[in-house]
């Protein structure tokens, strides 16, 4: 499978496509409008759950980011392995530590997602449609997972569910600790 999670996140699945021509080219709802030439197979389906055997999927709904043209829809969908008990972003949210370069450093202090899992600001300010994130968050927090992959920063080994409440706590209008969501601060 090749999958593009998002309207961003696309540039090299046709060459991929190309040297794997028996492969599934997944793409998020909207890209197949946006790139019309990509060789996609199948649009993620945002009422089913499951993607394929073993990886699950949302659509987060009313995220929106600010893009070339003003602000854009990410369409973003969010991936769970339960087995391994992963939580997969794309631009979702970063988490950025002192393992990066000192100019993303300082550059994700005032924007946002250093030392902590969570969308900038750009992504904050963009988003209007509040409740329907907020709905897709509570979603996503049905989920029993712990670790947390995005494609922006370092991964999150350990208490990711904290980390993604915490960062989302802006749109979830819920304080810490979350216990409505399984998740007690230790």
């Amino acid at each position: 499978n090749i999958i593009a999670p998002n309207c961003y996140h696309y540039l090299f699945a046709a060459s991929f496509k190309d040297c794997y021509p028996k492969a599934t080219f997944w793409a998020a709802p909207g890209l197949q409008q946006k790139e019309p030439e990509l060789p996609i197979d199948r649009t993620i389906d945002i009422e089913s759950a499951e993607l394929t055997p073993g990886l699950q999927s949302i659509f987060l709904s009313g995220f929106r980011t600010l893009g070339l043209s003003g602000f854009d829809s990410l369409n973003e969908c969010i991936f769970f392995h339960p087995k391994s008990r992963t939580l997969i972003l794309t631009d979702a949210a970063f988490h950025f530590d002192a393992s990066f370069p000192l100019l993303t450093q300082l550059m994700t202090r005032v924007l946002g997602g250093y030392q902590t899992l969570s969308p900038s600001w750009l992504e904050r300010i963009a988003t209007t449609d509040k409740k329907a994130v907020r709905e897709s968050i509570e979603e996503i927090l049905r989920w029993d997972f712990e670790r947390v992959i995005m494609a922006h920063g370092s991964v999150i080994e350990k208490a990711g569910k904290e980390a993604f409440i915490n960062g989302y706590e802006s749109f979830l209008k819920v304080s810490w600790p979350a216990s409505r969501f399984g998740v007690s601060k230790a």
